[in-house]
């Protein structure tokens, strides 16, 4: 086992135990049983099968493609490669979540990850279980490997998961930094930068009349700073009161799943929807 793939694993579980002591991972307010279904299958396919998938694929296109390039990029600076990576695989990542964010075909491979009422390290990896299939940023990665920055994906996607599964973690590491006074600057730089509990949690909120909730926009992943650029930011130093997702026709285990292998008529109907004052 690679130690990138350790350290992932030691960063998930540590805010597991976390939560399991602090908030009860198992006993989230509204959750389902399949809830519990839903999150354990797209994880375990996301992880040993769509991921490997993907990586191999794109490195075995590009070599078909274009074999005299194999390692072409190995000698570059290492801040160039980061930038490559942030680039080509966590801006992407940030446009295609935008994107199921406002069309409906995309959305309904994305609606699984916002129909838990909760906040958890278990909504990381929850969605369809095409969803991450069609994400370009993955594929993206897969030919920057093969172009020599393998060692640099290593160190980079620990960065970003550390950033991604702390963001979503309903014990927010951020909550105590904003009460010291003098943090202040610090944290409206680091705010600025990566997602933070507080601004990926707004973007889990249920209602858009707490004043928090901006579920059309604080779509980031690892750098929140791709929302300051493009305009979708919301920064309120508080979280939402509830989670989930407002006005849709009721779905099922299966179509939350392998939509659209299995559709229950109705929800396969649901728009994108705007977060309504209730």
């Amino acid at each position: 086992m690679h130690t990138s793939t350790i350290l992932i694993l030691a960063i998930y579980f540590g805010f597991a135990l976390i939560e399991l002591w602090r908030t009860g991972l198992f006993s989230k307010p509204e959750q389902t049983r399949g809830d519990g279904i839903v999150e354990a299958v797209s994880t375990i396919v996301l992880l040993f099968v769509t991921q490997p998938f993907i990586l191999f694929s794109s490195v075995w296109i590009a070599g078909q493609i274009a074999p005299q390039y194999a390692g072409a990029l190995a000698g570059i600076p290492i801040i160039a490669a980061i930038a490559l990576f942030l680039v080509f695989d966590d801006m992407m990542q940030y446009w295609w979540h935008r994107a199921a964010h406002t069309f409906s075909l995309l959305y309904k491979l994305h609606r699984p990850h916002h129909d838990g009422r909760y906040m958890s390290v278990r909504l990381v990896y929850r969605n369809n279980i095409f969803y991450y299939l069609t994400m370009p940023g993955i594929w993206f990665s897969g030919v920057l490997i093969y172009l020599g920055l393998g060692y640099v994906y290593a160190g980079y996607i620990v960065v970003k998961l550390a950033v991604i599964i702390g963001a979503h973690s309903d014990v927010a590491w951020d909550k105590p930094l904003y009460r010291i006074a003098w943090l202040s600057p610090v944290m409206w730089v680091v705010e600025r930068t990566i997602s933070t509990p507080s601004t990926h949690h707004a973007h889990h909120g249920r209602h858009k009349a707490d004043g928090v909730t901006n579920y059309k926009g604080n779509f980031g992943n690892l750098l929140f700073f791709w929302d300051v650029l493009f305009g979708t930011a919301k920064i309120t130093r508080r979280y939402p009161e509830s989670y989930g997702v407002e006005n849709l026709p009721k779905t099922s285990t299966g179509e939350m799943l392998v939509w659209p292998l299995i559709s229950t008529g109705n929800s396969a109907e649901a728009q994108v929807p705007e977060k309504v004052t209730v």
